[in-house]
């Protein structure tokens, strides 16, 4: 992505700032498409507005017989008009592509890096959910804004900029009697139409609850089942279907009603342009033709369409406004974690040591962590263990530097890790979490992710050591066998392994495992914990486990109590403080 100001969605301020004007910026780059798109647009629509003029020149040859040479050149015109729309349309939408898919890339491309500098704590606080939604449904959004504010804009202004200006120049009288009646008939019949929208939203809603209701029901059939609540469920169903045909009723006769009328509305008013205009020919009123009486009923149905169009654009607008500042909200976030111009790290010995430090969560009244001290030699193994809400995830986050001490500090290697380029320091670092995060790929490429040019033998050996090497050798096509979406051809164990691999790849001076082996059945415990030894050796590591019988080998143990260190010490020298370690132990036992 281009990184001019002009092109950096990065580089502009959205909040407190008109939606037009956002828009304005954005297309900064692609006026000169857009302009190009703008003017092809008008010539090849022009065939609408210029029909009825035609029409009635031939309908005044025919009643004036007028020389049959007029007739064949206005047939030639019409073909003529009518055979420019095909190229004009294809270089119409190909310019306007051009320029809503450069702006629609750039915006999404923006909003990805943006999201790639955010702090973790902006995660903790927004879904994964609304986050889709602002790069795929708002960039959407804005360009179906474009496209059909152009398209259809565009069509109605010029079908109206053509039909005032005809009428001006072969009827003027009829100027003020469009000027009048016109937008009265788009006002009447677009009210009719409004209070059909209001009936089909709430038709709408009653749909969605039904669809809510059915999926309750589903989820609910092994406890109706099991208690032998089917008529009762059934009951509970029947009320929310007999809502749905009571509005659907209603809603199909006030469809009918109001249909009609604004049928009937519509018509009258193309009733009294006709008569009105064949009235003025009649009478000598105004110096009409019989020709020009065609042209005005035309340009009359094509006045109203057109601010009808145009008045039923402002949902659409409004959808695309509410889009450029949900998207503005991301971009414009000042959460950002802050790595630039501060010291890069070219190596890490792995000493991290904790100075009083304190962290708490924003909107909440007490602290994760208080006043936690400790220095971690290189290459030692630390494991942290507590009830949920301890503050173990804390801290390894403040390792990791996703979040930053409140208070107090963090030294890596001597350094306070806050003057430190963190994008850096992770290049030595490894985690292995929980639930092993594997993308669509294939084997190798979830290995050596982030990695250029990886020979086999050193995939092998890090599979090897970790235990995976067997069962990947069997797999259809090795190294290259694709695992599916977060690795779902795979279990649970051997997607362990291959996120213990890609660690070891990597050959991390700190480890962070976060509950490696929880949710594993015995056997496949055994493999990771084994894989997982050869993986700690000589790195620093900070184990978080639940089950205390996979830390007993770790080089301390810190027990924390409500972000508090209740106790440290060997497993054996814990054991034998009868603390609160001892009763965690028996309570496991």
């Amino acid at each position: 992505m281009s990184t001019s100001s002009h092109e950096n969605p990065l580089e502009h301020r959205y909040q407190g700032e008109h939606p037009l004007k956002t828009l304005a910026y954005l297309f900064e780059t692609e006026r000169v498409r857009l302009a190009i798109a703008m003017v092809l647009h008008f010539i090849k629509h022009s065939p609408v507005w210029i029909l009825p003029l035609l029409t009635a020149d031939v309908i005044d040859i025919v009643v004036q017989h007028r020389p049959l040479a007029d007739l064949w050149f206005d047939a030639f015109v019409l073909v003529l008009l009518f055979a420019q729309n095909v190229p004009l349309q294809y270089l119409y939408i190909r310019q306007l592509s051009l320029a809503v898919r450069a702006v629609e890339t750039r915006l999404r491309s923006g909003i990805c890096h943006r999201l790639q500098h955010l702090s973790i704590n902006y995660y903790t606080r927004t879904s994964a959910g609304v986050l889709q939604t602002k790069v795929l449904r708002d960039v959407e959004s804005i360009e179906q804004l474009i496209r059909q504010g152009v398209d259809g804009g565009l069509a109605a202004t010029s079908n109206m900029v053509g039909a005032l200006v005809i009428t001006a120049i072969r009827a003027p009288a009829f100027l003020l009697f469009f000027l009048i009646t016109v937008p009265v008939s788009a006002l009447l019949v677009r009210a009719l139409r409004g209070a059909l929208a209001e009936r089909n939203r709430l038709f709408r809603e009653e749909l969605e609850r039904m669809s809510s209701r059915v999926v309750e029901m589903t989820h609910l059939i092994p406890i109706t089942r099991a208690h032998g609540l089917e008529q009762d469920e059934l009951a509970r169903v029947n009320q929310t279907l007999s809502r749905v045909q009571h509005t659907g009723l209603e809603l199909d006769s006030i469809n009918a009603l109001f249909g009609a009328l604004a049928w009937v509305t519509y018509n009258i008013f193309n009733v009294i342009c006709l008569v009105v205009a064949a009235w003025a020919s009649y009478t000598g009123f105004a110096p009409i033709s019989i020709g020009d009486v065609v042209m005005l009923t035309g340009y009359f149905n094509t006045l109203t369409g057109s601010v009808i169009w145009l008045a039923n654009l402002t949902p659409l607008v409004t959808k695309g406004f509410e889009s450029i500042h949900s998207i503005g909200e991301v971009l414009e976030s000042p959460d950002l974690e802050h790595n630039e111009g501060k010291l890069t790290l070219e190596k890490v010995q792995g000493e991290i040591c904790f100075e009083a430090v304190n962290f708490g969560y924003p909107n909440s009244e007490s602290s994760a962590i208080h006043e936690f001290s400790l220095q971690v030699l290189p290459g030692e193994t630390i494991a942290l263990v507590g009830p949920s809400g301890a503050g173990k995830s804390t801290i390894l986050n403040l390792v990791i530097g996703f979040i930053r001490p409140t208070s107090g500090r963090i030294l890596l290697d001597g350094q306070d890790m806050e003057t430190l380029d963190l994008r850096t320091y992770r290049r030595f670092l490894s985690l292995v979490p929980q639930e092993s995060i594997l993308f669509e790929g294939t084997i190798r490429e979830n290995i050596t992710y982030g990695l250029k040019e990886v020979a086999d033998e050193t995939i092998e050996t890090a599979l090897r050591d970790a235990n995976a090497l067997e069962f990947v050798e069997q797999l259809p096509f090795g190294l290259d066998t694709t695992i599916g979406e977060r690795g779902s051809r795979l279990s649970g164990g051997q997607k362990q392994r291959l996120s213990i691999a890609r660690a070891l790849i990597r050959n991390p001076r700190v480890l962070i495992l976060d509950e490696a082996t929880s949710a594993l059945d015995t056997e496949s415990e055994a493999l990771i914990q084994e894989a997982l030894e050869r993986l700690m050796k000589g790195r620093t590591t900070f184990v978080v486990a639940h089950r205390l019988s996979t830390i007993r080998n770790a080089g301390r143990i810190v027990v924390l109590e409500q972000g508090h260190m209740a106790e440290i010490g060997t497993h054996a020298e814990l054991l034998a403080r009868r603390g609160v370690y001892a009763r965690l132990q028996e309570r496991q036992l």
